[in-house]
């Protein structure tokens, strides 16, 4: 048995999510159904996150236990050949030592969200950007969003339906950047809480548009209340592009 980690890249508008589903397809059933075709095994394919449905994957990392033995090359080119149509795609495959997990030896996680801020519809980014066509004041995103760094009680922040045991997370970035039209917020913790991005993206949009200011956000962290929470983004923007671990 041999322990193949990938790195991974997904368009997420047709999945569910990354996770396999019952009523819909998934990034994890893609991938699963993949390696069965080639190996004849049926073998579970763990990531270091779980993403919602719509939002995307640059370099997801994930593991599988694979008994049939093959190059990593050879593998990683065989799951692309069995995947296609599909928006999935293996960019690397390296073996790895049996005690290396994709989620739980992973150190730190980072997401970029994408806004496209213009009134033209979009064309090529549909699905893959927020369009926001109120004037956006990222300088003012940004300063707000350094309230939010640090460890606090996310509260606000997290799901109705999240399963972690804590709303309590160190936030170690959270950037606002603008280029032309395209403001980029880039985040990055240990790990985040369900819908956590998404949630911060949606009240600093709020100060982008002169609706909130940095105090309402601020207002907002404290109250530990979802009701606070000014608008959940939507997952088109989000995408999935770093997972940390340790120096082998």
């Amino acid at each position: 048995m041999t322990r193949f980690a990938f790195t991974v890249e997904f368009d997420g508008r047709p999945f569910m999510g990354w996770q396999r589903q019952a009523h819909g397809p998934s990034v994890q059933q893609t991938i699963e159904d993949a390696i069965h075709a080639v190996t004849g095994e049926r073998v579970a394919v763990h990531a270091a996150g779980r993403t919602d449905a719509g939002v995307h994957g640059i370099a997801m990392r994930a593991h599988a236990d694979v008994a049939k033995p093959m190059p990593p090359f050879r593998l990683m080119e065989a799951i692309n050949a069995r995947m296609r149509p599909n928006p999935v795609a293996i960019l690397a495959c390296e073996e790895v030592t049996e005690d290396w997990h994709a989620r739980f030896s992973c150190l730190g996680r980072a997401y970029i969200y994408r806004i496209a801020n213009r009134r033209a519809p979009l064309t090529f980014d549909n699905g893959l950007v927020w369009r926001v066509i109120q004037p956006l004041n990222a300088e003012a995103m940004h300063d707000a969003a350094q309230l939010l760094v640090g460890l606090h009680d996310f509260t606000t922040f997290r799901s109705v339906h999240c399963q972690s045991q804590s709303p309590v997370k160190t936030l170690d970035r959270l950037s606002v950047e603008r280029d032309g039209e395209t403001i980029a917020i880039h985040a990055a913790a240990r790990s985040f809480l369900h819908h956590q991005v998404r949630s911060m993206v949606g009240c600093l949009a709020m100060v982008g548009m002169g609706r909130w200011t940095a105090d309402d956000l601020a207002q907002a962290l404290a109250a530990k209340d979802r009701a606070a929470l000014a608008l959940n983004a939507p997952p088109d923007g989000l995408y999935f592009v770093r997972a940390d671990y340790p120096a082998a």
